[in-house]
């Protein structure tokens, strides 16, 4: 009978000696990078005679293995200091803002490495250990800080209309902030949202954006609140009015003329007649927020036809400037009851209302130019 303990050893003895040569034969070409390719055998037949037993030689190439590494890119330095880059800035103004500031050399060489770049206005995070390569790619990016500009006479949906795409608000938020952030008070439902150009983080929620446009109202309507007190009329009172002045107003110059007028009207308990309030109730049916008024909508029923209604609506229909609410509080003193503007936008007005139909035909009806 064999003995199979014997074979198995043997077997596990040969396993052994495979597996070590193997590893040294792959140690042996890992160290020299070397791979032996052999040549097809070369077979010489001139000679008959010759035996024809071919003979194979073999040649030995080099590979050499070729370990490449990528660069490693420094990371960008933390930014430290506000740079504003401003609503009209060139490149050469901003190169030379930062050769001011101390964060380049050479402003000539900035500007051109801009060259066609896009710089969006706003604020930057930018240190004076940035290289003029890290400061470029960082006001070529996003700003952490954006500007809105907001024009006298718009109402709050217009106004966020402007902020929601600037901010990256949401629909919900853009919808919220109209609905809800901006009547926190009755009086805030509207004229508070103060008319200039705003430089806001983008991070910002919409609620504190209210705060900051309220702010800024309360600045600027300080030093009229006492006036308007000794005069013993209502903030609010002046307010609504000065945003009807805004929108009727063909331009500033005209505000305090629109301002007597509507005075005068309000003294004497006349209605208003006002087409931008109706424009204000009536809302955004398509053509825009301040389109033309219809016989229609003369019919209205609401606080806002100030055709139907006597006195000031409710609150402010807009946000109005400081000059209109300047007009409000120093009117021009005049007998006109009436006024238009002409295709030209130049104001006239008239005591009675037989002059102001006189006026209509010859300026509205049949102008002569």
């Amino acid at each position: 009978m064999y003995d199979t303990r014997k074979y198995k050893l043997i077997a596990f003895f040969c396993l052994a000696v495979i597996l070590i040569s193997g590893y040294f034969t792959y140690a042996h070409f890992k160290k020299n990078k070397t791979f032996e390719v052999p040549q097809a055998p070369i077979v010489t037949n001139n000679n008959p005679s010759a035996s024809t037993t071919p003979t194979a030689e073999i040649t030995t190439i080099n590979v050499p293995i070729k370990i490449t590494t990528k660069p490693v890119t420094p990371p960008l330095p933390v930014g430290t200091d506000q740079f504003v880059v401003s609503l009209t800035a060139t490149s050469d103004d901003i190169a030379n803002n930062l050769s001011t500031g101390g964060y380049i050399k050479d402003a000539t060489a900035f500007a051109k490495l801009i060259g066609t770049k896009k710089i969006t206005p706003g604020a930057y995070k930018i240190s004076t250990v940035m290289t003029p390569a890290q400061l470029l790619q960082v006001i070529s990016g996003k700003p952490y800080m954006k500007w809105v500009v907001i024009p006298p006479g718009l109402r709050k949906e217009e106004i966020a209309a402007l902020l929601a795409p600037a901010l990256g608000w949401t629909k919900k938020q853009t919808t919220e902030w109209v609905t809800k952030d901006t009547i926190v008070k009755p009086e805030y439902i509207e004229g508070v949202y103060a008319p200039d150009t705003y430089l806001i983080p983008v991070g910002e929620k919409p609620v504190d954006v209210t705060t900051r446009l309220i702010a800024k109202f309360n600045e600027g309507f300080a030093e009229y609140l006492p006036q308007f007190t000794a005069k013993n009329i209502k903030w609010t009172t002046a307010l609504t009015l000065a945003s009807i002045v805004q929108r009727e107003a063909a331009n500033i110059a005209d505000m305090p003329l629109i301002s007597g007028i509507l005075w005068n009207r309000l003294n004497q308990n006349m209605a208003l007649d006002v087409d931008a309030t109706l424009q204000y109730v009536r809302g955004n049916k398509g053509a825009g927020w301040w389109a033309p008024i219809t016989v229609a909508d003369k019919k209205i029923d609401s606080p806002y036809n100030t055709y139907m209604h006597t006195g000031l609506p409710p609150h402010p229909i807009a946000n109005p400037s400081l000059q209109a609410i300047d007009a409000v509080l120093s009117p021009t003193t005049t007998d006109c009851l009436y006024y238009l503007h002409d295709k030209n936008r130049v104001t006239h007005c008239a005591v009675t209302y037989a002059e102001h139909q006189a006026n209509i035909q010859k300026y509205l009806v049949s102008p002569t130019n």
